[in-house]
């Protein structure tokens, strides 16, 4: 008999059709005359009872249907008479793939801590709360792509191992196939990577940004959609070293096309999660955080305020609000200083654009008044920032001007000069890292618990 997924029995028309089921066992109780089984294929938050009439099983065959054990039955499926859930099997038989030693196995009934969890994150995902949110973050990957799909988008992948550091966007993990136990050294004393595997120094991508704008200047319309690499000792609930990111680049937007693209974008995603994850979404506002729901339908159903980063700073100097980190035009904003704006101010989210361009990467568009750039931060409820963007300096001689005055070593940037060379264009992009939407739609509070298996400093097991 052909598996049913537990997520599709919750239909009445299948009630009093035989059923097979296969899963891992939640709990179970009962007494000599029935046994109650919690069954969990990771199809859906809910669990579906299994009903053992001991009548025609024996002590012996449910002697290893414990918590954890994974096992195949086939029975009945009705109507249920107990509290809690809606249907039933009735099994008729039962097969037991795999044991748990109840003694050993880690996982049982009583509740265990996040923290905990991270230690066995290998398990972790046959919990309510981690089966929740990697649905839901499953459910958000494809909704990134049907987003940029429909529209027209290019989904292009750009390289992980890169000589480009993107403008020092943070330290980068080093990729080398060198003996290091026994470096090769130039005259001069530095490390000698001519014999190695490229032939020069080469490292983890911090972003796909710079290679996303070639794909734009050919393609019209790209994004990308791939794990990045931060070298950085953050032990933050915000921080991670290794983490996805989505990169679109457009040619012909400007700031305003792009700020019309980032809203639409969330919007789209949370929406979707919405719609598609209903039974997880309850469970975790209901665990986690019970104003959840709500402020999520908050982003979907309200216009995103935009303002200039002067205005910001005007508004934050003005609130008579206490805040840890000074408030000064020239000051790059932090966590504490965007929440107040998206949380108390405006109560809503918030675009933040026209930054100086002293705190801002040498690639962004520079204004008429020569003090700031087109940059464009997406600030959210809880999170802060989490998008990032700009219009890109398209003009070749001022992006040049900006990297000599920043001192930027561009001897393997040709390539990406040649776009301002030929045949330059208007263009923008921005860049969201996906577990902080993760974050922002499951209500957890560390980004840990957003990712399958995270990469923090000193962790790097499973």
């Amino acid at each position: 008999m052909k598996r049913t997924k537990i997520a599709k029995l919750f239909d009445p028309a299948l009630v009093g059709q035989e059923v097979s089921v296969k899963g891992w066992v939640r709990t179970r109780r009962g007494n000599k005359h029935v046994q109650f089984v919690a069954l969990n294929d990771g199809s859906t938050i809910r669990n579906i009872q299994i009903v053992f009439d001991m009548a025609q099983f024996t002590d012996e065959q449910l002697k290893s249907v414990t918590t954890g054990s994974s096992v195949h039955v086939e029975g009945i499926l009705v109507e249920s008479m107990g509290k809690g859930q809606s249907y039933e099997i009735q099994a008729r038989t039962l097969e037991i793939y795999g044991v748990a030693d109840p003694e050993k196995y880690p996982l049982q009934k009583k509740g265990h801590t996040l923290e905990f969890l991270r230690e066995i994150a290998h398990l972790r995902p046959r919990t309510n709360t981690f089966g929740a949110v990697l649905r839901v973050r499953s459910a958000l990957a494809f909704a990134v792509h049907r987003f940029f799909q429909e529209r027209g988008f290019y989904y292009l992948n750009t390289p992980l191992i890169t000589a480009s550091d993107c403008e020092g966007a943070g330290e980068m993990f080093q990729v080398t196939t060198l003996d290091l136990n026994d470096l090769p050294k130039t005259e001069d004393g530095k490390v000698d990577f001519s014999g190695d595997f490229f032939g020069k120094a080469t490292a983890l991508t911090v972003s796909g940004q710079l290679e996303g704008e070639l794909g734009a200047t050919a393609l019209g319309e790209i994004y990308t959609f791939g794990p990045t690499f931060r070298a950085e000792n953050s032990n933050t609930p915000r921080h991670l070293a290794e983490f996805w990111m989505i990169e679109p680049e457009m040619a012909f937007y400007d700031i305003h096309d792009n700020m019309d693209l980032a809203e639409d974008f969330v919007k789209y995603c949370i929406n979707y999660a919405l719609e598609n994850c209903k039974d997880d979404i309850d469970f975790l506002s209901e665990m986690y955080d019970k104003e959840l729901i709500e402020r999520l339908r908050s982003v979907v159903d309200n216009s995103f305020a935009r303002i200039t980063y002067t205005e910001g700073i005007e508004l934050l100097q003005n609130s008579g609000h206490k805040f840890e980190f000074p408030v000064y035009w020239g000051a790059d904003l932090q966590s504490e200083h965007e929440r107040y704006l998206v949380e108390h101010y405006f109560k809503k989210p918030v675009i933040m654009t026209d930054y100086p361009k002293e705190i801002k990467a040498f690639y962004m568009k520079q204004n008429a008044d020569g003090k700031t750039v087109r940059g464009m931060d997406v600030l959210f409820p809880r999170i802060g920032e989490i998008i990032g963007g700009s219009e890109r300096e398209e003009n070749y001689d001022k992006l040049m001007a900006r990297i000599e005055e920043l001192d930027i070593p561009m001897k393997d940037m040709w390539w990406y000069l040649d776009t301002r060379r030929f045949g330059t264009v208007p263009h923008s992009g921005f860049g969201l890292g996906f577990e902080r939407l993760v974050l922002f739609v499951t209500g957890m509070t560390n980004i840990r618990d957003v990712i399958p298996f995270p990469r923090t400093p000193k962790n790097a097991e499973f």
